[in-house]
């Protein structure tokens, strides 16, 4: 009997996560994997660092090459693209670079396609110096770019996640940088009152901010971008950085009549299944359901890819794992600016018409008395009545961040405001005051539920 065959449609931290999870409960399965870029199994997050030069070059940010897979039995293909997905028949149409297309029958499909960069629809975009962190190869070219061009003046637009840590990345290499935003604070996924500290994180490094602003286009100069045209003003810009949002890569399984969900993500069940027998999805291409509000999300973020991935792998080889949703843990930095969230934010309460209470505390990360102690920021939000916790934001100095794991855990197990004060956490001056702030904060909130 033939050997039963797995094809996996991505080689990033879902694909490749699948494949090596199935290849340790199957010795016998056939396992390919298709990948249209240059690159499987890479840090993505790490690009703006590789940019910034805290990491000294892509080789760092690649944890497993094609050759390595190879020795596990698993078959990666890079330069390959799948065109279409035929599920009654069971087989992939196959695009190879340089080559001619194929089909490939498969016995088990997982669809790990990732997500894609969305690019404002304004003149000039294709310039050359024009760039969005997306693959790793947007990564190494914008590397590249910046070593050998040493542009002066860059403009980053939009002020996510990519765009803060992009901005702090060149800053570190000296270039003049400004961030042209289209709300009035940055970090959308943050209430506005907390959005404002990290607003001013940016000024504090000297970044230029140009909020309540969206580009109208890009100004060229012998094909090369040379500036980015304002609602009042242009910009100088040897460099410009896109960080305006991505969307699941869904349009492949779409047309294989695979069902969409939340934001046009693949609808996936707990165990990764598609409504479409022998058809699977994970990663950033896959919805996934929030474990505060129950309702069904887009979360892509490398570690709920990994997460994902490695539920798919262990189930279309038999087992029985299941993915339990996400609560929106997410974190990062802006110069010695900590930045995190989980949960719900004070507007989804709203939204959801949950009656809520919120509260938020200032204090210090460390005793006063302890050197290096700095300012923490804390917001917390609960359900009336219940006292259940409902989501947390945290902005401060060295050491604030990572407090957010504390929640994100709370709200994993469904903990109240009360339990939150009565948690046993370390203390020593040297890591917090004697009550943590997120105890504080709790404390503070406890009279409002």
């Amino acid at each position: 009997m033939a050997a039963r065959r797995l094809v996996v449609i991505g080689g990033d931290a879902a694909g490749m996560s699948a494949a090596s999870q199935a290849r340790r409960r199957d010795a016998d399965l056939e396992i390919i994997v298709y990948e249209r870029g240059e690159h499987v199994s890479y840090a993505a997050c790490g690009m703006p660092y590789l940019v910034g030069g805290q990491v000294s070059g892509p080789e760092r940010l690649i944890a497993r090459r094609p050759e390595q897979f190879a020795r596990q039995n698993i078959q990666v293909f890079t330069g390959h693209e799948v065109t279409a997905i035929d599920t009654e028949a069971r087989e992939v149409t196959v695009a190879a670079r340089g080559g001619d297309a194929f089909v490939q029958p498969y016995d088990e499909l997982l669809i790990a396609t990732g997500a894609r960069e969305v690019f404002p629809e304004i003149p000039g975009r294709d310039a050359a110096g024009v760039f969005a962190l997306r693959g790793l190869a947007s990564g190494i070219a914008m590397w590249e770019f910046v070593n050998e061009r040493a542009p002066q003046h860059a403009v980053v637009i939009g002020g996510g996640y990519i765009g803060l840590e992009v901005s702090e990345a060149l800053r570190l290499r000296g270039i003049d940088t400004a961030l042209v935003h289209r709300r009035a604070e940055v970090m959308s996924t943050l209430d506005p009152d907390m959005g404002v500290l990290a607003t001013q994180a940016l000024r504090d490094i000297g970044v230029t901010l140009h909020l309540n602003e969206s580009p109208q286009a890009l100004v060229q100069w012998e094909g090369h971008v040379s500036g980015v045209v304002l609602s009042k003003e242009t910009l100088s810009a040897e460099l410009v950085v896109f960080g305006t949002g991505a969307r699941p890569v869904s349009e492949l399984a779409a047309r294989a009549g695979i069902l969409l969900g939340a934001q046009g993500a693949i609808r996936v069940d707990e165990t990764m299944r598609t409504a479409i027998p022998h058809v699977w999805a994970a990663g950033d291409c896959a919805e996934t359901l929030d474990g505060v509000s129950g309702r069904p999300v887009w979360a892509p973020l490398g570690t709920v890819a990994n997460k994902m991935g490695r539920v798919a792998g262990l189930n279309l080889t038999g087992g029985q794992a299941t993915f339990p949703g996400v609560v929106g843990t997410a974190i990062t930095k802006v110069g010695d600016t900590e930045i995190a969230r989980t949960g719900l934010r004070e507007r989804d309460c709203r939204e959801l018409s949950i009656d809520h209470a919120c509260t938020t505390i200032e204090d210090r990360t460390r005793a006063g008395y302890y050197p290096g102690a700095t300012q923490i920021t804390v917001k917390l939000c609960a359900e009336k009545g219940s006292g259940r916790l409902l989501g947390a934001q945290i902005v401060g100095g060295p050491g604030s961040g990572k407090r957010i794991d504390t929640v994100a855990a709370c709200l994993t197990a469904r903990l109240t405001v009360q339990d939150l004060v009565d948690m046993d956490l370390a203390y020593a001056p040297p890591f917090s005051p004697v009550w943590d702030p997120v105890q504080t904060a709790a404390r503070v909130l406890l009279s409002a539920v």
